[in-house]
């Protein structure tokens, strides 16, 4: 195996990838002059509908933004708890703490980072109000078989699914599954859309919501203001609609979906080729037949990650650690459980090199580093 003849961009854990139409895309909706809320957002939510087979998808700022709306649409609130993995970003859980509600984490699977149905069972209290399962690399989560306890709770399930945009979880997509998801659109997402979210509700009412909520709670859309000398604001509400100008990225970027759905699964899978048989390494399962793969991320066996990590950085590899457990934060203290699978695994997880401009050759390459790295930490 060479280790050679690669490109400078492994050296990113991560980039953003454009097609070519994104930047007149962009001048047009510039020159339009729309900048709150406007017709291409409306075409984005749309075209994200009929991609993913439902009925509405409401767009928003963020990722972030659209785990608060979700939350808030499904009536979390004050003294509420949101049974979390510990195993995410830091914004799921900033996103339950803005509803008022707190977090109770949950220990993962430590082959895939996602929760399972009996950890959540088993971790549900009288104030659970909803689980915030989190979609790991873009992994469906299934929690199909604790539905009827979390329904007989009245526990919403509300989907992280920032990083499984495209995914399936059985014949369908990942939004299309009954329940409350969330998708990000950020810079370095399955698609992008420079920053934005979306939120899939599932049912007329809770997409009415979720559209107040993000627009100040007013009830009136802005094309009705425009013609009206009133409007109505019934109740809380945020500035966090998704820009025409955002909303103009995203619709380039879902034109050519199928190529990143393609592209990423092959990268995927040429990780997993060139690293089989490694010593010392565990790739995290990310399902990848049914998945859209967000990123590939091993387990760096033996305590050995932090010195495998820090001669990767130094041979311009880009790795990286998604993610530092959240329960070991000072910011969630309050809320610290014992997860002794999930502080392993923040021990262990790296992830690698992973973006639509890296070929199967540069993952070979990356393959080759991690194993010199292995053999050199074994002497």
């Amino acid at each position: 195996m060479t280790t050679t003849a690669v490109t400078p961009d492994v050296a990113h854990n991560a980039r953003p990838y454009l097609y070519g139409g994104e930047e007149a895309a962009v001048a047009s909706a510039l020159s339009a002059g729309q900048y709150n809320h406007g017709a291409l957002t409306d075409e984005f939510e749309q075209r994200v509908a009929g991609l993913l087979g439902v009925p509405d998808v409401v767009a928003v700022a963020s990722g972030t933004a659209a785990i608060h709306i979700g939350l808030l649409a499904a009536g979390v609130g004050p003294w509420h708890e949101v049974l979390v993995p510990s195993f995410t970003f830091c914004a799921t859980v900033q996103a339950i703490l803005a509803t008022g509600a707190q977090p109770r984490f949950v220990e993962v699977n430590p082959g895939t980072g996602c929760v399972e149905p009996a950890g959540i069972l088993a971790a549900l209290t009288p104030r659970t109000r909803a689980v915030l399962p989190v979609l790991y690399g873009g992994r469906a989560v299934d929690l199909t078989p604790a539905r009827p306890a979390l329904d007989e709770e009245g526990v919403t399930v509300v989907e992280d699914a920032a990083q499984a945009f495209g995914s399936w979880q059985g014949d369908r997509r990942v939004g299309a599954t009954g329940v409350v998801t969330c998708f990000s659109f950020g810079p370095i997402k399955n698609l992008t859309c420079g920053l934005g979210g979306a939120i899939v509700p599932r049912t007329p009412l809770e997409a009415d919501t979720c559209r107040r909520l993000r627009g100040l709670g007013i009830v009136e859309s802005a094309a009705h203001r425009a013609e009206a000398t009133t409007y109505t604001v019934d109740g809380f509400g945020m500035r966090v609609q998704m820009s025409p100008l955002n909303a103009a990225i995203g619709l380039v970027q879902l034109q050519h979906f199928a190529e990143a759905e393609t592209r990423r699964r092959e990268l995927w899978r040429a990780y997993a080729a060139a690293l089989d048989g490694a010593n010392g390494v565990a790739l995290v399962d990310a399902d990848v037949p049914h998945t859209v793969p967000a990123l590939c991320a091993i387990r760096v066996l033996n305590n050995r990650r932090d010195r495998i990590f820090r001669k990767l950085r130094q041979d311009r590899v880009g790795v990286g650690v998604h993610y530092p457990p959240n329960h070991l934060q000072p910011a969630f203290a309050a809320w610290h459980r014992p997860l002794p699978v999930t502080e392993r695994l923040g021990q262990e997880i790296m992830t690698l090199p992973f973006h639509q401009h890296l070929t199967p050759a540069d993952a070979e390459y990356v393959a080759g580093m991690i194993r010199q790295a292995l053999a050199g930490a074994n002497r």
